[in-house]
């Protein structure tokens, strides 16, 4: 088997973000060398320990989770407790953790990591506001080159947004972080709700969850079943969409999906259209194409992959 790919996992859980986490834990094909947690979905002090929740529940609580940024860059905080629950992480009865942090910052352990790692040898996996990323990029820009790739979830265009009717809520914390990585001249791969809107969490895909009959197993269906309900009623649709698992998926599995290299560039200006995703899907302006911007799924394969992996913990 050829070497695991070294990722660090930048996440603001989120009851997808877990997914793709236990996603992640699971597969031998990667090496989850840490785990920073940023404002987004719930505040600073509930993703960095939902992180660890989550850690504990794979039976991994050697894995290193450190936090990094407690507010965006330039804006006040807006978070997501209606879609998520008060916690974060509603569903399931998850116990506190007893893993500790780690003391470092997170944007300290991406510039120390990527400095020491071998140039190319470490991906970045943003799930939720791009705070940290940018942060890191700006206090020591000679990590753009050393960063294999950043594949993220973020964005929206031919859906256009979930928290606005322009923005989705990953880049609309944080735009102007989401602008600084995008500029970055790291090669990206976006995963916008385009493709996550094709991920649903039917009723049997949940029910397979339950059917594997472990407490991994019992704690995704209960996660995505709370998770869910908001979706379900927003759009009209059996199942709400998984978005954060499709990184993971991607790394694991890139067939699965396809897209096309395009120019992406963020509205930070206009506060009607704040945090959108400008796509030039079709080519039409002179802007380099700096991001593969997915928008198909093999959506039976992605739930089959899994169901499969998540039936390893």
């Amino acid at each position: 088997m050829a070497e695991a790919r070294k990722i660090i996992i930048d996440t603001d859980p989120g009851q997808d973000d877990a997914v793709a986490i236990l996603l992640a834990l699971a597969s031998p094909e990667l090496e989850v060398i840490g785990i920073t947690a940023v404002a987004g979905n719930v505040p600073l002090s509930l993703t960095s320990k939902n992180a660890r929740k989550i850690c504990e529940l794979a039976g991994r609580p050697g894995t290193k989770v450190f936090a990094g940024a407690d507010r965006p860059l330039m804006r006040q905080l807006v978070t997501a407790e209606e879609v998520h629950g008060q916690t974060g992480l509603n569903g399931p009865d998850l116990p506190e953790p007893t893993m500790p942090l780690q003391a470092q910052h997170a944007v300290d352990f991406i510039v120390e990591t990527l400095m020491r790692e071998e140039s190319g040898a470490v991906t970045l996996c943003p799930l939720g506001p791009l705070t940290n990323v940018a942060l890191a990029l700006v206090r020591e820009p000679r990590i753009a080159p050393r960063i294999r790739e950043i594949v993220l979830m973020g964005g929206g265009y031919f859906e256009q947004g979930n928290v606005t009717p322009s923005a989705e809520f990953n880049i609309y914390v944080d735009p102007h972080a989401a602008d600084i990585v995008f500029r970055s001249g790291v090669p990206i791969v976006m995963m916008p709700l385009d493709v996550t809107h094709k991920a649903l969490t039917t009723a049997a895909r949940v029910a397979a969850f339950r059917a594997l009959g472990t407490g991994v197993g019992e704690a995704t269906a209960r996660m995505l079943e709370f998770f869910e309900r908001f979706d379900e009623e927003k759009y009209g649709t059996d199942g709400g969409p998984l978005h954060d698992p499709c990184v993971i998926a991607w790394l694991l599995r890139p067939d699965l999906f396809k897209g096309r290299h395009c120019n992406v560039a963020v509205e930070t200006a206009s506060e009607l259209t704040m945090g959108a995703t400008i796509v030039d899907w079709w080519g039409v302006t002179q802007r380099p194409r700096n991001a593969h911007v997915m928008r198909d799924i093999d959506h039976e394969g992605f739930f089959a992959l899994l169901v499969e992996r998540l039936g390893r913990l």
